[in-house]
């Protein structure tokens, strides 16, 4: 394990963390309804680390649990409009309880409510990233949830652990912890609580969740695992009913029956990557000749418009597109510097002519600043 992080002495040095808790880490086990007395455990470790020096954001699911309770609802609703009516709901009491047990402790708290839209947008995520900065250098704890309220199918991602681990990966944090009623990956070949890669037999063994509150399950929280991975942050997964479990975990360096998964040092995307590589949403693909491949992939070259064979998809100036070679499987992504439609038109073509073909000077359709090779 030489060439991985070790992860008691990685914890025990981190400065930022980024922490999900799980519905299920705030119900009352006896009846399984979201209660304050769960927020109220879970606030208390979240201000130990704060006094610590550590900062921390806190991704919370419950407001749909709490949403559920107000409104009298016995299982998780499957129609939209009345999961978004329970969400509406259980919101702001959930932040309400928040605040209140924060302020016990002598700490503001700011709520920030996102959908996958928000983070799949550049100006969006960057603006994300500076108002949670300046909570951070204010001592002010964010709390994150999922807009349920307002969210569709189509901007949603559904559950929080693979939002956590996009939002570790947005504000370079050192360690992403799950909190959930399960502390390991369940399997039948007895799978090791280290893990430094996320296999097919991994996935397999993956299953999700029957709880009438929660979405999500094992396999939400592998999908959070190979974003933290190809983030090069280590994520541990630890069952949040376990008392002092934070402070025992990041003060004392326990391991306890947490699974952890472990990327190899100095691996993953670079913090100005990770967007374009991971969260972004590309609006087309440009395919390329095997020259042009290789001078992105292999010499870490710009993107010429002599070296453009196709292009697929809708996009303008400033958005994120696919690079993929003669084949169409993607090896790369950039933003580019020219819509479709002036792509179409200069594709193969050098650069003395695209400036006559577009009657202005010719630019990298990609500059090898605004690129990223996909790794994996």
């Amino acid at each position: 394990m030489s060439e991985f992080i070790r992860p008691n002495e990685w914890i025990k040095t981190a400065r930022r963390f980024v922490v999900k808790v799980g519905t299920s880490v705030l119900t009352d086990e006896r009846d399984g309804r979201v209660v304050e007395a769960g927020v109220r455990a879970v606030a208390s470790e979240m201000a130990a680390l704060w006094k610590e020096g550590r900062q921390v954001i806190l991704v919370t699911s419950g407001a749909i649990g709490v949403g559920m309770g107000i409104l009298g609802l016995k299982s998780r609703p499957k129609k939209l409009p009345i999961l978004q009516a329970a969400a509406a709901t259980g919101q702001g009491r959930l932040m309400q309880w928040y605040t209140s047990e924060f302020e016990r402790h002598g700490l503001h708290a700011a709520q920030l409510l996102l959908t996958r839209e928000d983070l799949e947008n550049q100006k969006r995520y960057l603006n994300a990233r500076a108002t949670l900065s300046t909570l951070l250098r204010s001592g002010v704890v964010p709390i994150i949830n999922e807009n349920d309220s307002v969210s569709t199918e189509e901007i949603r991602y559904g559950d929080n652990d693979v939002l956590s681990a996009h939002l570790a990966a947005l504000m370079d944090a050192e360690v992403l912890v799950l909190l959930s009623d399960v502390d390991k990956v369940e399997g039948p070949t007895g799978l090791p609580t280290l893990i430094t890669e996320i296999t097919p037999e991994l996935e397999m063994a993956a299953k999700g969740t029957a709880k009438a509150v929660s979405t999500g399950g094992m396999k939400t929280k592998l999908q959070a695992a190979r974003i933290a991975l190809a983030s090069g942050i280590p994520m541990v997964l630890a069952n949040g009913r376990q008392k002092n479990l934070l402070i025992r975990m990041v003060v004392q360096g326990e391991l306890f029956g947490t699974t952890w998964f472990i990327p190899r040092k100095g691996a993953g995307f670079k913090e100005g990557e990770r967007w374009a590589a991971l969260t972004g949403k590309p609006k087309g693909l440009i395919r390329v000749d095997e020259g042009a491949r290789r001078a992105l992939a292999e010499q870490g070259r710009s993107l010429l418009a002599s070296g453009v064979c196709e292009v697929e998809g809708h996009f303008r100036v400033g958005e994120l597109v696919s690079i993929g070679d003669g084949s169409g499987k993607e090896f790369a992504r950039g933003v580019v510097a020219y819509s479709n439609g002036d792509l179409e038109r200069i594709m193969g073509l050098k650069s003395d002519a695209v400036e006559a073909a577009l009657g202005r000077k010719a630019a990298e359709v990609i500059h090898r600043n605004h690129l990223v090779i996909l790794r994996g």
